[in-house]
């Protein structure tokens, strides 16, 4: 530290930065002493970890604690900034420190950002205790990380912060200002939930406040105009996309109408892009509705039709509208059920040609070798139901859709009985004409 640097203003969060693992909040679940990070710290052996949790939860300073904990040297690098030649440094100096009798704990923050090759390149020095890594990455590692290093570090999961440990940083920050924060009950709770569990941005947002210098507490509008609202954490490519559209996927699935909105809005407000909802609510109603209400893929295309020619934000109304439509909906998964072993039977029986009594004689030849001989044309019958086969002559019958007793399935359910009945009939009659 240079003569005048202890003097140079230091931001609030850097302040409050813990000098004690047991100082860091929110991840008690890996903290504590029968958690996977107490453990080690309790026995003194450290294995390479990925830390994986959302912006603002405590990676880094988890990971710098780790060092000072076991008198490891603590070198930092970012994948944004460092590249092949930094990491080549890293590891010699970290070879030069092991000849020496000191260990290396190697804290790479976003991890993600460095590509495959250069994953592979910790392989040998993790394998070989040349360095114990802690990666950090906003990014789930099994999307984002080659599965040779993942198989060399345990990865933990870091929550984000509760609205508990949001509200201890609050008090924190007030101790070392020594004075509270110029806002109502109801603005410091909007705070706190304006922070979305990012300690950071709370207390950088808290630093604002405290710079104001405020006559009277901010009410919440006072606030919400002072301070700029944090954007949700959303990556319409990564793994959020991914959590929020099968959460709304499933909401909708269970018939929780208000759920499904919520998560509707929380992809709009992260700016997902419209047509792709539309899209997956398209799907739904033919994969968990299907004809348990017929009328849900007509709502479903109507509604992605609306938003594709009133764009946003009035055709965002017509989506909400076709969610409500597929969450009250009676749900029936039978179709995509039947569709699937339909593809299998497709897939096991190969090339079978159909019954020569279903298919066209457009010529001499083919009527000549059966094409067409004895089709029963089933608008002659008196039920408008011949009976026929229709599956290849070499494959037994299948029944693959089994409709459910829900919605208008039900009475599907009741034509396919009575059809049953008089293929049934059917057969037998031919059977005592055979006899005969």
């Amino acid at each position: 530290m240079s003569l005048f640097e202890g003097q140079a203003p230091r931001p609030l969060a850097d302040r409050l930065r813990p000098q004690r693992l047991n100082e860091v909040i929110g991840q008690d679940h890996l903290l504590k002493p029968e958690g996977p990070l107490g453990r080690m710290v309790e026995g003194g052996r450290f294995a390479s970890i990925i830390l994986w949790g959302p912006p603002g939860t405590g990676k880094t300073t988890i990971a710098r604690l780790l060092a000072q904990t076991t008198n490891l040297h603590f070198e930092p690098i970012s994948a944004v900034f460092s590249g092949v030649a930094d990491l080549r440094k890293a590891f010699e100096a970290a070879k030069g420190r092991r000849m020496a009798g000191q260990g290396t704990l190697l804290f790479v923050d976003e991890i993600h950002r460095f590509n495959r090759a250069q994953q592979d390149g910790f392989l040998p020095y993790v394998e070989d205790g040349t360095v114990i890594l802690v990666g950090a990455t906003t990014e789930n590692p099994s999307f984002e990380l080659n599965g040779a290093l993942l198989s060399r570090c345990q990865v933990l999961v870091l929550h984000r912060l509760s609205d508990s440990a949001l509200e201890e940083l609050l008090r924190r920050a007030e101790g070392e200002e020594g004075r509270e924060l110029p806002l109502t009950p109801e603005a410091r709770q909007a705070l706190r939930a304006m922070a979305d569990g990012d300690g950071r941005y709370l207390l950088n947002l808290t630093e604002e406040l405290f710079a104001l210098r405020a006559e009277e507490p901010l009410d919440t509008a006072a606030l919400s105009e002072t301070i700029q609202r944090r954007a949700p954490l959303y990556d319409k490519s990564q793994e959020g996309h991914y959590n929020l559209i099968s959460a709304l996927h499933k909401s909708l699935r269970g018939s929780d109408a208000d759920a499904a909105l919520y998560w509707l809005a929380r992809m709009l407000a992260g700016g997902e892009d419209p047509i792709y909802i539309a899209r997956r609510l398209t799907r739904f109603a033919s994969e968990d509705i299907g004809l348990a209400d017929p009328q849900a893929l007509p709502q479903s295309i109507a509604a992605w039709e609306a938003y594709d020619r009133l764009g946003s934000p009035e055709g965002e109304l017509a989506l909400a509208q076709c969610v409500l439509y597929l969450a009250t909906a009676p749900k029936s998964n039978a179709a995509y059920k039947a569709m699937g072993q339909a593809m299998g039977a497709a897939k096991e029986t190969g090339s079978l040609m159909p019954p020569k009594h279903i298919l066209n004689a457009p010529t001499r030849m083919m009527k000549d070798l059966g094409y067409g001989k004895g089709y029963a044309y089933d608008h002659n019958t008196d039920e408008g139901f011949s009976g026929q086969n229709y599956f290849p002559d070499e494959m037994p019958r299948r029944a693959f859709y089994r409709p459910v007793e829900r919605g208008f399935e039900r009475e599907i359910a009741k034509r396919l009985a009575y059809w049953e009945k008089l293929r049934a009939q059917a057969a037998g009659a031919a059977d005592e004409d055979g006899a005969e």
